[in-house]
């Protein structure tokens, strides 16, 4: 072996294993060819073992909350909760519901009670979110009608909170759709984002109430409902038991803002993040009519594969039919009988057949008709400042949150190729590819990123004095940078969602030179506008980095991160004081 292939692999695997890291370099760099999006057909992952699935599942966790801007979680106001309107329907109790779930942010929704007094062990409870129907939590159809699996479920003995997605019915401090905007997305704020917190604390407003059993709460809604309920499931273990109708899928991952924040589904779709539910009971639906047609071959087979890794296999069906996109009633009643044997310990579905319902008048059921907001209501440019504020006071797990928002890791191997001064970097399985210049010399090497690539790297007098001093150098073609640059179609569908910004693949590209040359105190020279990718690479570097990268003219204002450094929640992650604290 050469000694630039001994670098280059950084192992001591042998030669086996140096030609194929060798072989992992592509020809071009998958970052600019493959480009998911909404309407990817994905493949599932496929898991040996336990161990290597719970190892995924925090490091999905992860993601999601920081997509979501939650990580970390934002500290949990008083819900000040309201609860008034009582309505005696024959099947059960209907009351209006305002929570706070944000200081000054009021979600909305309808309880739904038992009848009886609760038994002893007190009532189970579900949380009821809504897809994008025209009357949301109040729509009522043949295809769906989320009212009428609420009181079924009252009727059987749950306790039943139906909540309005953001924007819709009397939740209506923000619009349904924000969160495209490049600020917003610096901070993670966004309608995905507030509708998880939304259900979060959804959550939290159910645990507390006196009839309802705090360790027995489930989770169903249907479509974008489905979306909710799978993403609070990943992320909120108190989900015991749930029901995602018609959205479990490989083919779409869902059409709306608020089931697509940036970074969300980087390297995973919707039925990875469904399986998170594993071990606990969860029965997933799907339709000939829509995106869950391969429901039968495809995504339950994959969920399935994760619960037989727990033992659990029974713990997990699947209900398929020929219908259009709905959670009509055939589907509500398969949800009926699931959560009937394994909540209920009732094993006879014919027992928790549907029954018609009586629907309350609309106004009835508003919970602003002839109300009003409370007076501390902000705002939707208010609620973003509060959203800002509370993540500025957040400062503790400042190098795991910057990490997450630069979706970096620092790659166990890196393969190599080239001969002479010409070489090209990438990360094993990863497809991505890094022109470089390695010029040999004393150690330990200097590694120096320029905007302008590698070429121009050279020309400069800081690599002139390093050279002139026989030192070894590593010059990199940074993502897009230098003669790396190449077409990248950002137009395909919720881009950001699947996929980096160029910049947080400039900071994933100087981690794996660094990680190349797999030496102590790497001097790290970032030139010009190449100083801040430099920064944030040394910030969130496991190995330490003898920085040298002048930031006097960025400031990290939100303009100069749109303009320079435009990474979708990087300030929500503290951004430039968070990476001086890390340099520190």
């Amino acid at each position: 072996m050469s000694r630039l292939l001994n670098i280059g692999l950084a192992t001591s695997m042998g030669l086996a294993t140096g030609l194929l890291a060798l072989a992992q370099v592509p020809a071009r760099d998958s970052r600019n060819t493959d480009l998911p999006n909404v309407d990817t057909h994905f493949v599932p992952r496929t898991y040996k073992t336990l161990a290597e699935w719970e190892d995924r599942k925090r490091t999905l966790r992860t993601q999601i909350l920081s997509a979501a801007g939650l990580l970390p979680m934002f500290p949990k106001n008083d819900l000040h909760p309201q609860i008034f309107g009582r309505i005696q329907n024959r099947d059960c109790f209907i009351e209006k519901v305002l929570i706070e779930t944000l200081p000054g942010y009021f979600l909305a929704g309808n309880l739904y009670r038992p009848l009886q007094p609760a038994p002893p062990g007190r009532y189970p409870a579900v949380i009821s979110p809504h897809g994008h129907w025209s009357y949301g939590r109040l729509e009522n159809t043949e295809i769906v009608s989320v009212p009428a699996r609420a009181i079924n479920l009252a009727r059987q003995g749950y306790v039943v909170f139906s909540y309005d997605m953001v924007g819709y019915n009397d939740t209506i401090q923000t619009p349904h759709d924000f969160g495209d905007a490049p600020v917003e997305q610096l901070w993670g704020f966004s309608a995905f984002g507030l509708q998880l917190w939304n259900s979060i604390r959804a959550i939290d407003f159910l645990e507390k109430l006196p009839d309802v059993n705090p360790r027995m709460i489930g989770a169903t809604g249907a479509s974008g409902g489905a979306t909710q309920t799978y993403y609070v499931s990943a992320v909120d273990d108190r989900v015991r038991f749930s029901a995602p109708a018609n959205m479990v899928s490989l083919l779409m991952q869902g059409g709306g803002l608020c089931e697509n924040a940036p970074g969300l589904r980087l390297g995973t779709n919707n039925v990875e993040i469904a399986a998170m539910m594993a071990p606990r009971p969860m029965i997933i639906s799907g339709s000939t009519g829509d995106w869950t047609r391969n429901l039968r071959a495809e995504e339950y087979p994959a969920v399935r594969a994760i619960y037989d890794l727990y033992g659990k296999t029974q713990d997990v069906e699947m209900f398929f039919q020929d219908a259009p996109h709905n959670y009509n009633k055939p589907n509500r009643e398969a949800t009926y009988a699931f959560f009937g044997k394994q909540v209920l310990h009732e094993a006879d579905a014919s027992k928790l057949k549907e029954q018609t319902i009586r629907m309350e008048k609309l106004q009835d059921m508003i919970v602003l008709h002839d109300r009003k907001l409370p007076a501390t209501a902000l705002t939707f440019p208010q609620l973003f400042a509060e959203w800002r504020l509370r993540a500025d006071q957040q400062t503790s797990d400042l190098r795991e949150r910057l990490t997450a928002a630069l979706a970096v890791e620092w790659p166990a191997q890196v393969a190599s190729k080239g001969t002479g001064e010409r070489v090209f970097l990438g990360r094993l399985g990863k497809g991505d590819r890094i022109p470089a210049i390695w010029i040999n010399g004393s150690k330990p090497a200097a590694l120096v990123v320029h905007p302008g690539g590698a070429e121009a790297a050279r020309m400069d007098p800081a690599v002139t004095r390093l050279l002139q001093a026989g030192r070894a150098v590593l010059l990199i073609d940074a993502f897009q940078t230098g003669a790396a640059v190449e077409p990248r179609d950002r137009s395909v569908k919720m881009f950001l969602t699947f996929n980096k910004s160029d910049d947080a693949n400039r900071v994933q590209d100087i981690i794996t030179a660094l990680a190349w040359l797999k030496q102590p105190k790497t001097q790290l020279i970032g030139l010009g506008k190449a100083a801040v990718w430099c920064a944030f690479a040394a910030a969130v570097s496991p190995a330490d980095v003898d920085l040298r990268a002048d930031l006097s003219g960025f400031q990290g204002t939100d303009e100069q991160f749109v303009k320079d450094f435009f990474v979708p929640g990087i300030q929500r992650a503290g951004g430039l004081r968070a990476a001086r604290q890390l340099l520190q």
